[in-house]
């Protein structure tokens, strides 16, 4: 693929078009099938385009974002790593069981992880149980 800048020579409005080739684009220029995006004119040249290339501190940029990406997905397992070692995973069932402990007043060994949908989380929140959502990120490929 390809992208072109294209003028009209009639109205002068410029635009970006893509071709699957610069061969598909002179086989359509040959046959009339370019027109203008806003008058419909068939007089559609192509304007002289600068390469789009990657300076050094767009690279610089985009690594430190990886880095920090990389942070906060090692700094997110390492929550993840001390839950499940200091609470009790209760899966599909963290809105019946934070009900459960605070309504009965049901005091457990240690506190709950699991799953529970935005509306479970904002009625728990609603009756005035504390409840966080945490990221979690799979343990596979991660």
């Amino acid at each position: 693929m390809i992208k072109y800048k294209l003028i009209c020579n009639d109205c002068k409005l410029m635009f970006d078009s893509w071709f699957a080739s610069s061969h598909e684009y002179e086989k359509l220029k040959k046959k009339n099938f370019l027109n203008c995006v806003n008058c419909k004119s068939e007089k559609v040249e192509k304007t002289l385009m600068t390469p789009q290339l990657m300076n050094n501190s767009k690279k610089k940029d985009i690594k430190k974002k990886e880095i920090k990406i990389k942070d906060v997905k090692r700094k997110i397992k390492e929550y993840q790593k001390f839950i499940k070692n200091n609470f009790e995973y209760v899966g599909k069932n963290f809105a019946y069981e934070a009900r459960t402990i605070h309504y009965e007043n049901k005091k457990k060994d240690k506190g709950i992880y699991g799953t529970a949908s935005t509306d479970e989380m904002k009625e728990l929140h609603d009756e005035g149980i504390n409840a966080e959502i945490i990221p979690w990120i799979k343990d596979e490929n991660n």
